[in-house]
């Protein structure tokens, strides 16, 4: 299993961001780099993890009022390091700093392995939320 360090805060090249974004497909944010940037910078925590060799290999971030409500906003491990429990790292990390807050919310893709892997965070997807499901609504541009 590749070895990894975190690191809190985002003391980032630019390029690298950007290729670590490339690497799991994520040209959504690759189209425009200065406002993937500037979403990283603005954004209320930032937690990255880089390989022994030093190359960014995993980042994370949230935004919160640091009160109520954290939202997840990436998650996204290079490849090559993907199963290494780097996800699962900066996800822990987020929810220590976040974990007296009362909502951590996130929008992820339908994809069996994303939903298994959140369960395990302690996740649960809105419409299995009892005794009531929960909506959940968002609007892409």
């Amino acid at each position: 299993m590749p070895e990894f360090t975190v690191h809190v805060g985002s003391q980032n090249s630019d390029a690298e961001v950007i290729t670590l974004y490339e690497s799991v497909g994520w040209t959504a944010y690759t189209e425009d780099p200065a406002v993937l940037v500037q979403a990283i910078r603005g954004s209320a925590f930032v937690v990255t993890c880089r390989s022994a060799a030093g190359e960014l290999v995993g980042l994370a971030r949230a935004i919160s009022d640091d009160a109520t409500i954290c939202y997840v906003q990436d998650i996204l491990v290079a490849p090559s390091f993907q199963g290494s429990g780097a996800g699962r790292t900066m996800l822990e990390a987020i929810q220590s700093q976040y974990g007296h807050v009362r909502q951590t919310v996130l929008i992820t893709d339908n994809d069996a392995g994303q939903r298994a892997f959140y369960q395990a965070m302690g996740f649960t997807e809105g419409s299995d939320f009892s005794p009531e499901p929960l909506r959940m609504f968002a609007k892409f541009r």
